[in-house]
């Protein structure tokens, strides 16, 4: 067996590693945050890499998600094995053919980066709402919690997928861990090849309808067979669970990491124990420990496969100890008596204690939790089993949000924390297409491959892209990193657009005695009077250090217009001392080549010619001992707004969404139109002198220009 190299990469990627090179076909349509596993699959397709089965992998894009998975299920009727990649809605187009290609059972995968679907309004992010919808289709759903386990769960599944017949639904949660990039141990060919049984192969391609050997499926069956016909399913999803677990045994022989169906992780005697799955359970995970270590008998159930649901396996995990569970669902069916996952626990309970193999049932709430990608932390995994140590725990709970029209909501500690000084955090707070995204990305990739840290960063996106806020979210850790939530308080914060200082507190995020480097356009000796008093004031308590880099001046220099993503990431390694700087420069260059070498080598060397002026630029700024500024924050100008502007709105735009309570928010989704006016983004740094004189009214300054106009 060859030796698994560490890299670094996102859930997608992850899980494109394993589609493509255990699949002859894959028909894509692309749909956010899915589109990547696609791309992948694509590229390598157009570089000819061949799967375990010797053939390059056949990759088609569709013109519909009903298309590709109409695609999929001729193809797997034809014999091919074949997978896609979808989410949300995308995926609820594709459940027709769900129905049959399970009804057919036919072995598939289907991998879903899980999302949000759109109701009141469209979120392009991250909860369980899809796969949900999809429970009625017979397909096995099996969960991956972190980029690592997306790799690993892809081939589980791909394996018990022809062990069972039974179709199955690779999901994990969209952006916060298909776009979390992670240092993981890779899977090789070789592993790939034991874990996939080659007389299972061919028994499906013998299954596959072809004229030689002609049969007909799909018929028509009347009331006097199609009950039955239902039935004859029974004997595969009962086996299913048994076999998935055998498929996870022999996976841990073969690879080391052991899953089951159900991971319990706290106190042997438990007392109080919450069910979760998706990258909530890794977050958990980290909340038990915490408390665990500290005394508490507290543990987490995180749940792999969660469709077939095996009561036998799910019981087993349980501590006997065990007096109250809290399930967290990250879904919402309105009207229902509980969410999907309560239920199941509820049901699986309630049986035991019916047939007689537990002699009481454990008190049981259940409450919702991340939708749309909704932060869920450790403080908030604290506050539910706070919650169930109350004498009367609150049932039908939320956790994250402020709930208060039917009252619904946990309170929680915000500062509460299981972070230690061992894991470095840092924030880049950028520009859509400015760089700092993928800047972070190679941040991450170079302490991954150059140090023997685990690395992990993922970007928060505004839905307006380019010209809005991202907010690169770094950790770097000598153990693994399960922190599946965004950094509170950063050891480096830096800033690489100076306008977006004075709209939003990015120096509160930054640690006692922490780094903050600004990209300004002022020089060292000039720039802290032309810093909000509030910036200055928190400079000073918290001690910080200070630095200053006109990232724009060196990019212009060498031609790179407003790109300073590499300017400032070499800042970062200098500041941050986690390379020896001879070292960093290297890899940051060997980096710009792997990720422009495509684009020429001029573009290259602009890169690494800004990377190596970079220092001379840098400097750092004495910090007083007094605030000295009259500068304020900017403030939006609310003249004439209406109440739902003031209190709605005006909020939303300046980043406090997450305060807004439920009570603001319209039940339809129904919101006032005309209200970018109130929206002065302020992000250019140069606005032009307008010379009336030789204006002829073309209107092409709006589109040349539209900061200044």
């Amino acid at each position: 067996m060859s030796e698994r190299p560490m890299v670094v990469m996102d859930g997608n990627s992850a899980v494109s590693h394993v589609a493509y090179a255990c699949n002859e076909v894959a028909a894509i349509y692309p749909i956010t945050p899915s589109s990547a596993m696609g791309e992948i699959a694509d590229a390598k397709m157009a570089a000819d890499e061949k799967n375990i089965y010797g053939t390059v992998t056949d990759v088609v894009e569709l013109q519909s998600e009903g298309g590709a998975s109409g695609a999929i299920h001729g193809s797997l009727t034809a014999g091919a094995m074949s997978t896609t990649f979808t989410a949300s809605q995308g995926l609820l187009l594709m459940i027709p053919n769900m129905y049959k290609i399970a009804g057919e059972l036919t072995s598939t995968v289907f991998h879903v980066s899980a999302r949000s679907l759109a109701m009141q309004a469209l979120s392009i992010f991250g909860d369980h709402s899809d796969v949900m919808a999809t429970r009625q289709t017979g397909w096995a759903l099996l969960a991956a919690a972190s980029p690592q386990e997306c790799m690993d769960m892809a081939l589980i599944a791909q394996a018990a997928t022809l062990e069972t017949r039974i179709p199955f639904i690779h999901f994990f949660d969209g952006f916060r861990t298909s776009n979390e990039i992670q240092k993981i141990e890779a899977l090789t060919i070789d592993d790939m090849k034991a874990m996939i049984d080659q007389d299972l192969v061919a028994a499906h391609r013998a299954r596959g309808m072809r004229p030689e050997d002609p049969i007909v499926r799909g018929t028509s069956q009347n009331p006097d067979v199609y009950f039955q016909g239902r039935e004859t399913v029974n004997p595969y999803y009962v086996a299913t669970p048994d076999k998935v677990q055998a498929t996870m045994d022999r996976f841990a022989k073969l690879v080391g990491r052991e899953y089951h169906l159900f991971d319990y992780v706290g106190a042997p005697d438990a007392e109080r124990v919450v069910v979760v799955m998706g990258s909530g359970a890794d977050v958990m995970h980290e909340t038990v420990e915490k408390l665990a270590a500290d005394g508490e008998k507290v543990g987490v159930v995180k749940v792999r496969l969660y469709r077939p649901f095996s009561a036998r396996a799910f019981l087993d995990a349980i501590p006997d100890t065990c007096q109250s569970i809290a399930v967290l669902d990250r879904t919402k069916e309105p009207g229902s008596a509980g969410e999907p996952l309560y239920q199941d626990v509820q049901t699986a309970l309630f049986e035991a204690v019916n047939n007689g193999e537990r002699a009481s049932l454990p008190m049981v709430v259940g409450g919702r939790y991340g939708l749309g990608s909704k932060e869920f932390t450790p403080a908030m995994g604290k506050a539910v089993l706070d919650n169930l140590s109350a004498d009367k725990p609150r049932n039908h709970f939320t956790i994250g949000i402020k709930e208060d029209v039917t009252n619904t909501s946990l309170d929680y500690e915000a500062g509460w924390s299981t972070e230690t000084d061992a894991v470095k955090r840092a924030l880049f707070f950028g520009l859509g297409s400015d760089g700092t995204v993928g800047a972070t990305k190679n941040t991450c990739k170079i302490i991954g491959k150059g140090t023997d840290y685990f690395a992990q960063n993922y970007a928060v996106y505004d839905s307006k892209k380019a010209g809005a806020i991202t907010i690169s979210h770094v950790r770097f850790s000598p153990e693994r990193i399960r922190s599946a939530y965004l950094i509170g308080e950063a050891d480096f914060v830096g800033c690489n657009s100076e306008p977006m200082l004075f709209q939003y507190d990015m120096v509160g995020k930054l640690k006692q005695g922490g780094t903050f480097l600004l990209n300004s356009i002022h020089a060292a000796n000039k720039v802290w009077d032309t810093l909000p008093r509030q910036v200055q004031e928190q400079l000073i308590a918290k001690k910080a250090k200070f630095y200053v880099l006109d990232g724009y001046d060196v990019a212009n220099k060498v031609g790179l217009g407003g790109r300073i993503n590499v300017i400032m990431q070499t800042a970062y390694f200098k500041l941050a001392g986690i390379l020896p700087e001879d070292k960093a420069q290297a890899m940051i260059e060997a980096e710009v080549h792997n990720t422009y070498g495509k684009k020429g080598d001029k573009i290259v060397e602009m890169n690494i010619e800004a990377a190596r002026q970079a220092l001379a630029h840098l400097h750092e700024v004495t910090v007083p001992a007094s605030a000295t500024s009259d500068v304020p924050m900017a403030t939006l100008a609310l003249d004439g707004a209406s109440d739902f502007v003031r209190e709605v709105t005006a909020p939303l735009i300046q980043g406090l969404g997450d305060d807004l309570p439920v009570s603001k928010m319209p039940a339809d989704g129904t919101f006032p139109t005309a209200t970018t006016q109130f929206e002065k983004r302020c992000i250019a740094l140069n606005i032009p002198d307008f010379d009336a004189s030789l204006c002829i009214q073309c209107g092409m300054c709006a589109m040349v220009c539209p900061h200044s106009v």
